[in-house]
């Protein structure tokens, strides 16, 4: 009796199963993966709003604020020059299911206003972003001299 070359159908029901096995082990952590990636995502535009508005009340030496309002982040100078319109310069839209909180802790008023101060001299008022999102929450605490954000709570759902 000669036997053909080939595969049987057992054989090829086995290394289905163990294809999809090793799918299945796969998937979560490529969905955690992107899901890491959008988190990070909305911490740097933040970062990059900062970084903005220090960089422009450094070069312009003037105050810059950055006001939360009607589900969006927005850049604009805290007085107007002659000229200047009053509309925002960047705003950053918030995304379907994501929410912010600003947070003050050396403000002395215990309600201020969602509105976060860069000074000419390229300082800002100390401040707390809370993030939650349908890809996880962070937490950044945001230096009064550098401006830059320290993680303090990160994680990914």
């Amino acid at each position: 009796m000669h036997r053909r070359g080939g595969f049987t159908l057992l054989e090829l029901a086995i290394a289905i199963v163990i294809g999809l096995v090793i799918l299945s082990l796969a998937v979560p952590s490529v969905t955690g993966v992107l899901a890491d990636r959008r988190l990070r995502r909305s911490l740097e535009a933040i970062t990059g709003l900062v970084r903005q508005a220090q960089e422009r009340s450094v070069a312009e030496r003037r105050s810059y604020l950055i006001v939360m309002r009607d589900k969006k982040f927005a850049l604009r100078a805290e007085g107007l020059l002659k000229g200047e319109g009053s509309g925002a310069i960047t705003t950053i839209p918030w995304k379907k299911g994501e929410s912010y909180r600003l947070a003050f802790p050396a403000a002395i008023d215990e309600d201020p206003p969602a509105a976060w101060v860069f000074w000419s001299t390229g300082t800002c008022e100390p401040a707390i972003i809370n993030y939650q999102g349908p890809d996880g929450f962070w937490t950044a605490k945001f230096s009064t001299l550098t401006a830059r954000p320290e993680l303090t709570k990160y994680v990914v759902r």
